[in-house]
């Protein structure tokens, strides 16, 4: 059998991207030990090994000892592929949503592998995400001169605000991946290094700018429905009567939890009942604020 059919083997005709340690010689740790396990960047170099989450160090290699430098031989150089690896992410918003879709396109336009989550862009932290990008910036480590495509169904699956946006586009800028949307108006690869750059910053005003129209307009809204006596928010407690004779009785000297005692809820489930002390306190304290404005 051929000792290339051995993944370790295979894995140790090339130096180390990691640990720099050179061709023949097992992965080390910062501690100068064997490594348990190759590091990633170098094993993405075999491509029947790619798709591995790890490739253990053999036994006979002495994980965990001191490490020594192994026969010399020549280094394999790295090839890069004819075909871009492309590494596909899927996001929805809502358990209510479907991705299916997104995981059929990005599956036809041949990303292995592909990284999906239903996750709000609102939330910070989008842990496939993350998955996804480190993946191909791992790809691109290893094999410098491999093109290595992060493609996304569509742009509003990556990031929404101007700033995430911008962020993920340098991101890959200083990575050299490029972004691939299958579907809308721009659909198509970009380079953020060249002519995409400016496309991203573009896109990225264009999603701020609507985010921003969605907000006037919400506002504006509000201000309409003020206008024909409708208020937003939950209804009072305490109606405007019931505040007035409670501050009459506050001026009269009668404790906060007496009055309490003396007013009822005019609506909601707790109707009819007596509000807390706190909240006549709170309920005092605004009519105190109003007035004062």
């Amino acid at each position: 059998m051929n000792s290339l059919a051995e993944p370790a083997a295979a894995v140790e005709q090339f130096d180390c991207p990691t640990c720099s340690v050179p061709a023949g010689s097992t992965c080390r740790t910062r501690g100068g030990k064997v490594a348990p396990k190759y590091h990633t960047p170098r094993f993405m170099l075999v491509p029947q090994l790619r798709a591995e989450l790890e490739v253990r160090i053999p036994a006979s290699r002495g994980p965990g000892h001191a490490w020594e430098r192994g026969p010399a031989i020549e280094a394999t150089a790295p090839k890069a592929q004819v075909k871009p690896t492309r590494v596909g992410y899927a996001r929805c918003s809502t358990a209510a949503q479907e991705l299916q879709s997104q995981l059929d396109a990005l599956q036809e336009a041949g990303c292995e592998p592909v990284f999906s989550e239903k996750i709000s862009t609102r939330i910070k932290d989008r842990p496939e995400f993350v998955k996804a990008l480190a993946y191909a910036q791992n790809i691109k480590k290893a094999v410098p001169h491999q093109r290595v495509i992060l493609t996304v169904h569509e742009m509003k699956r990556l990031g929404r605000g101007a700033a995430e946006l911008l962020t993920i586009a340098e991101t890959l800028r200083a990575d050299d991946i490029q972004l691939e949307l299958l579907t809308g108006p721009l659909q198509g690869v970009y380079d953020p290094s060249g002519h995409g750059a400016a496309l991203f910053a573009f896109f990225a005003g264009m999603a701020e700018s609507e985010r921003e129209y969605i907000r006037e307009k919400s506002l504006g809204g509000q201000v309409s429905a003020r206008e024909r006596g409708r208020h937003g928010g939950r209804p009072k407690v305490i109606d405007d009567d019931q505040i007035a004779y409670a501050r009459t009785l506050r001026a009269s000297g009668v404790p906060v939890p007496q009055i309490a005692g003396k007013l009822f809820i005019s609506s909601g489930k707790n109707k009819g009942e007596n509000p807390s002390v706190a909240t006549v306190y709170r309920v005092l304290a605004d009519a105190d604020t109003e007035e004062s404005a």
